[in-house]
């Protein structure tokens, strides 16, 4: 492996660590990252501040695969960007400024693979039909141990989470294993996903497993492309709704999945809908929009030409309605109104001029 320069938008002599990091990112990630972004900064200072993976793999007792795996993470922090030759080898780590709050990209400014790792999992509203979680043994534990794959697999999710695992956790690990029959590589995957959103807890990672296992995914390449397509779903709905700066909440994302699964709506109708909402109320309405929605389902819209086919018959039976003209409201309408025959009242007038 090659020397990599690194470069920063910084000018300093020592090794400053900006609040905003320790405020914004430090907390959520795993300690072996962190040491190595630290160290990063650090390198900074030297004057000629070359290095390659093997020496900071050596530095740390690690990989230089948990290297690549920490700069990732950072890059897709926003806290640094990687260079690359023609050969997809990194040349250059160029550390940015800490922003106030970790960038919530919109889908038209990030890239197909930063997409694919970004995005929340969709909640579930359905029962999963996954095996039965079973309680696995300490035989059990020492004979999985044994296998070269599972103790890999094991060794790396500690340094993803970046503690010693539980029973808890590891029973879970070997339950997505053996009873989700997961490959090492997706729960790895699944593990470094997790950790990208923040999220080292066992249970949000089980549960992001469930779902997958739901949705019949079994292998990398299928889950990326999974939440790449509700990546794009969520990031059109927060630009229609104008919403910066903030993740969609749990009850949101709940909204957008039943959109996509239950009614089964693109994402142009589920926006088309959105910018309704915002016509109408000003404002941004999950509820609100669920109701154009299910109203939508309801007369089988698929397209936007059925769109304008049911506006224009909405239009259509409110001109044909008939139209009911209330009195006008005076002092002179407050007593009951007798009904004349104008033509006879002349008449009678004429009559009494006569005599």
């Amino acid at each position: 492996m090659g020397e990599i320069t690194l470069h920063s938008d910084r000018q300093t002599s020592v090794t400053s660590v900006s609040n905003i990091f320790i405020d914004n990112y430090m907390a959520d990630a795993n300690g072996e990252f962190v040491k190595i972004y630290l160290y990063l900064l650090r390198l900074m200072g030297k004057p000629s501040p070359t290095f390659s993976l093997s020496s900071i793999a050596d530095k740390f007792e690690h990989t230089e695969k948990d290297v690549k795996r920490a700069l990732s993470y950072w890059e897709r922090m926003h806290l640094l960007r990687l260079e690359y030759d023609e050969k997809e080898a990194i040349i250059g780590i160029h550390l940015l400024e800490s922003q106030d709050r970790p960038h919530t990209p919109s889908a038209t400014d990030m890239p197909p693979a930063e997409i694919q790792t970004t995005i929340a999992i969709p909640v579930g509203t359905k029962e999963s039909t996954a095996p039965s979680k079973k309680q696995y043994t300490p035989d059990d534990i020492a004979m999985f141990r044994g296998q070269d794959t599972v103790a890999e697999l094991l060794f790396i999710t500690e340094r993803y989470l970046g503690r010693t695992l539980s029973s808890t956790d590891i029973n879970t690990l070997l339950y997505l294993y053996d009873g989700l029959h997961f490959s090492a590589e997706l729960i790895e995957y699944l593990i470094e996903y997790c950790v990208s959103k923040g999220r080292t807890s066992i249970h949000y990672i089980e549960k992001t497993a469930l779902n997958w296992a739901d949705s019949n995914i079994r292998t990398v390449e299928e889950a990326k492309q999974s939440s790449a397509a509700h990546s794009q779903t969520y990031f059109s709905v927060q630009k229609a709704f104008g919403i910066s700066g903030r993740n969609l909440v749990p009850s949101e994302t709940a909204f957008i999945n039943k959109w996509k699964t239950t009614y089964g709506f693109t994402n142009e109708l589920i926006q088309t809908a959105c910018k309704r909402t915002m016509s109408a109320i000003h404002q941004p309405s999950f509820e609100y929009t669920d109701s154009i929605l299910a109203n939508w389902k309801k007369h089988a819209v698929h397209t936007l030409d059925d769109i304008t086919k049911l506006d224009a018959a909405f239009t259509n039976r409110k001109k044909s309605a008939p139209t009911v003209t209330a009195a006008p409201k005076n002092r002179f309408n407050n007593f009951p109104q007798r009904s004349y025959d104008y033509e006879q009242l002349e008449k009678m007038l004429l009559t009494t001029d006569a005599h």
